[in-house]
């Protein structure tokens, strides 16, 4: 029943489809947003590079928005982090990580990537 109506959509359709083998109509739901969902960009140099210049890019936002970088525990050559803690630095690379996936997913809807 499932696999009529379901547009393969990768190795997550697979996954999902086999999943959802024995619900039966319940299954008729999800097809339907399975169809919706779009391929993703394949992880490259080129994604790399645009994850890693978000990253860069909120650790100096973080540098300069941050009132005590500082606090907390210290890195090994704090220096090439512009002197922040771990924890200034966990919460500018996960903006960055946020940023990036936004970025990604943005460039790769526009074709850029």
């Amino acid at each position: 029943m499932l696999a009529g109506g379901l547009r393969s959509v990768g190795k997550i359709s697979i996954l999902i489809h086999s999943s959802f083998h024995d619900l039966g109509d319940r299954a008729l739901f999800i097809s339907p947003l399975l169809a919706a969902v779009p391929t993703t960009l394949e992880w490259g140099p080129k994604t790399a590079i645009v994850m890693i210049l978000c990253n860069i890019l909120a650790i100096a936002i973080g540098k300069f928005t941050i009132q005590q970088p500082s606090v907390g525990p210290e890195l090994p050559s704090s220096n090439m982090f512009g002197g922040m803690g771990l924890g200034a630095l966990l919460g500018t690379t996960s903006l960055g990580h946020i940023l990036g996936a936004g970025v990604i997913l943005g460039l790769a809807s526009m074709g850029a990537l």
